[in-house]
């Protein structure tokens, strides 16, 4: 929860929202906010303003922390007070240019579709990939996207630009808003297939440990006692040498989370030289595929969709000798947890340090 606070400044509400005159309401951050993004805190906080927009008001000095200019990414703290004005510029949206980018649909109806993002490509537009995304593939296929009130329209979850696998894209702002709740409540089922170094141990189990950003490298995020709450299951489904092809399911959708939370407990994934993952001939990329999507759709039907691996992981597996016939056995059971995975939260270098006695500590299984 956060608490509007008095103000010492405050003047006619018809001043511009630059002008000295200008009325400024605060927001005290209490137990809820901590560790929460500037951008992201203010985003929930603020009627219709998307993160997007509460970043560019963060950048341009009109919403400010603690009396001071501070960056999007910053970290809140109980007691911090945001500042901005009541009368908030215009929002000014920039349109995302439609461009041809191949992608394949798998599912289609008026509210929403699923699709299949290839490795490789950006999911929207943003610093450094301002063209090229599926932002811009999709406005291209459906114009109609153009109509709806945000730089990254459709968008309702993300996938790193060399994860491959399925999204769901909403078609218009109700569906949006729909989506983004049932992902808020967690109740979108998500699971990836994940080929990790090492031979998972335990073979099934649960991971749960704070991510945020790492606190000296900015391109990457860290087991952090700051970081946002995570919870990662996962489920061995293969084991050949030095390697396990795991099911893997996320209640939460942290940046970079299944990579993160597989390498704090010593079995990064192949191929991601970002988290520790080594390298594989013939693998250009995290060993990563977003494989199962399931959700209640706008009807209330629930309805689930899977995709195959993609030729250059299944490829991966033939090279290393596992059984590709059904590598991923999504037909099977529900996992069932049998341990949890126990990760050393530090304060210092942010990063999750391995149990000393072995990989991974077993506890009783909940």
């Amino acid at each position: 929860m956060t608490h509007i606070v008095d103000s010492d400044a405050a003047s006619s509400s018809d001043a511009p929202a630059d002008g000295p005159d200008t009325e400024v309401r605060s927001l005290l951050v209490d137990a809820e906010g901590k560790g929460e993004r500037f951008d992201m805190y203010l985003a929930t906080q603020l009627t219709g303003v998307n993160r997007t927009w509460a970043r560019r008001l963060i950048e341009e000095g009109v919403a400010t922390l603690n009396g001071v200019e501070a960056r999007p990414s910053a970290r809140l703290a109980v007691g911090d007070v945001l500042a901005l004005p009541t009368q908030l510029p215009p929002q000014q949206i920039v349109k995302p240019t439609p461009e041809e980018i191949a992608f394949d649909v798998i599912y289609e109806e008026r509210d929403f579709l699923v699709l299949v993002k290839p490795p490789g490509l950006v999911v929207h537009p943003a610093k450094g990939h301002l063209a090229g995304t599926l932002v811009n593939a999709l406005v291209a296929r459906y114009p109609e996207l153009l109509e709806v009130e945000s730089e990254r329209p459709g968008i309702v979850q993300r996938l790193d630009k060399d994860t491959s696998g399925l999204m769901i894209i909403a078609r218009n702002q109700e569906t949006t808003t729909y989506f983004q709740e049932q992902l808020r409540d967690r109740r979108v089922l998500k699971e990836y297939a994940a080929l990790c170094v090492g031979v998972l141990d335990p073979p099934t189990g649960t991971i749960e440990a704070p991510i945020g950003r790492h606190p000296s490298n900015r391109f990457r995020m860290a087991v952090v006692s700051t970081g946002r709450d995570a919870t990662t299951r996962y489920e061995t489904v293969q084991v050949h040498d030095d390697y396990t092809l795991a099911r893997v399911r996320i209640e939460t959708g942290r940046t970079h989370q299944i990579r993160v939370h597989l390498s704090a407990i010593g079995y990064p994934i192949a191929g991601d030289g970002q988290y520790g993952g080594r390298p594989i001939e013939g693998l250009k990329r995290q060993f990563l595929h977003a494989a199962r999507l399931g959700l209640t759709t706008p009807s209330g039907e629930y309805q689930e969709w899977r995709s195959p691996l993609p030729p250059d992981l299944q490829s991966v597996l033939e090279r290393l000798g596992f059984d590709t016939a059904d590598p991923l056995l999504l037909d099977s059971a529900q996992p069932q947890v049998a341990a949890s995975v126990h990760v050393d939260v530090t304060e210092d270098d942010g990063e999750g340090a391995l149990n000393s006695d072995n990989r991974a500590q077993s506890e009783k299984a909940p």
